[in-house]
């Protein structure tokens, strides 16, 4: 039997590419990995949105990783159904762990749903990425409910560890010591983002003028007076990602119609290096809350990765990585739009600057985080069979 990691995340495999997905992917190199979505109610549908079959879905993503998609009964996270939604979604691990061959070496859970029991000898690690009782009503969830989860799956774990340096202070308050395994990038994505193809969705006149851009979602976490500073400055303004419906419902609308600004919607992760190719300073405008206090943006060591600049507002995980001039920090509207015109007019994308951007991105590269949390688990590097 091959050694099985079971990764419980807290998003589908095939969502945005975070946290959950860089590290699962990169946890191949120790073992096989299988991926747990969070559990789908059935009143989402009892077959599954990509596959069409019902029930519990298990596929065979690539060699060394599997992705489990769990059914869950109606209201799977109200209190107490939440409880009998995590038993069904043990068994369903269980029977897919058995299904793969593998042997359930260790299992990580970072999302909701309770899975630190799916196997009896395995070592277990609370992966804390996101305040999410601070979070609840991003995801329309009980605040209560995620704390008492919170401090269950806390306290059970063999070990936990946390993205930043605000959640590794929430889980001491728990009674835990956490280990800090921050978010990183992918450098390797975007070496060639110089040659990438230009993107057929934007004005080709972007190649060649200053570009401040965003990548990522659009949500409550970002603050639209910032993005609205920028585009009042004239220059163009590139937003790539998803937007909740819910978002500034007003003022949302009236910041895409200027002529300036261009918004693509959701891009898959290949498809990032053509965006970031036109933008000259990537830009990290989140709103001061303690769910944005506590977490570790990927977007700013991306663009770094990128060779771009970046401006973004003040946040823990910044002053964290500590990367001088290469990070501009700036908190007002006024201030923020002043940084990013600054670094488009006044800072020249030269070949040097653009190495030293990528080789700091280069010290937090996620072949650097999955160490640290396959050394938590107890794992060693090797071939995955099948590779």
């Amino acid at each position: 039997m091959t050694d099985l990691v079971v990764y419980a995340g807290g998003t589908r495999y095939d969502g945005v590419s975070g946290t959950d997905r860089h590290m699962a992917d990169r946890l191949r190199e120790y073992c096989h990995v299988l991926y747990v979505d969070p559990p789908r109610p059935v009143t989402s549908g009892l077959r599954d949105p990509d596959t069409g079959r019902a029930g519990h879905v298990l596929r065979r993503v690539e060699p060394g990783l599997w992705r489990l998609s769990p059914l869950a009964p109606p209201a799977a996270y109200r209190p107490g159904v939440d409880r009998v939604a995590a038993l069904l979604a043990r068994r369903a691990v269980r029977a897919a762990a058995r299904k793969t061959g593998g042997r359930v070496r260790g299992v990580v859970v970072a999302g909701t749903a309770d899975l630190l029991d799916v196997a009896g000898e395995a070592r277990t690690v609370r992966y804390v990425t996101d305040d999410l009782v601070a979070g609840a009503s991003l995801i329309r969830m009980s605040a209560a409910r995620l704390a008492r989860a919170e401090r269950r799956m806390t306290a059970r774990a063999d070990a936990v560890a946390v993205v930043s340096p605000g959640l590794r202070e929430r889980v001491a308050r728990l009674g835990r010591t956490a280990t800090l395994v921050p978010n990183g990038c992918d450098v390797s994505a975007y070496a060639a983002v110089d040659e990438a193809p230009l993107p057929a969705d934007l004005p080709p006149e972007l190649a060649e003028v200053p570009v401040a851009g965003f990548v990522g979602h659009i949500n409550a976490r970002i603050d639209i007076a910032l993005l609205e500073a920028v585009a009042d400055t004239g220059v163009p303004l590139v937003l790539v990602g998803p937007r909740s419906a819910d978002y500034e419902p007003g003022r949302w609308p009236r910041l895409i119609a200027r002529p300036n600004v261009h918004w693509v919607g959701r891009k898959a992760y290949a498809e990032l290096p053509s965006y970031l190719r036109v933008v000259d300073v990537g830009l990290t405008p989140y709103t001061d809350s303690a769910f944005n206090r506590a977490s570790f943006p990927l977007k700013t060591l991306e663009y770094l990765a990128a060779g771009r600049g970046v401006v973004t507002t003040d946040l823990p995980a910044t002053a964290w990585l500590d990367a001088g001039p290469l990070i501009t920090v700036a908190a007002s509207p006024g201030d923020f739009a002043a940084a990013v015109t600054a670094q488009l007019h006044g800072t020249a994308r030269t070949p040097a600057l653009a190495e030293r951007r990528r080789s700091f991105a280069a010290r937090h590269d996620w072949s650097h985080r999955v160490r640290l949390l396959a050394e938590l688990l107890g794992l060693e590097t090797k071939e995955v069979a099948g590779r």
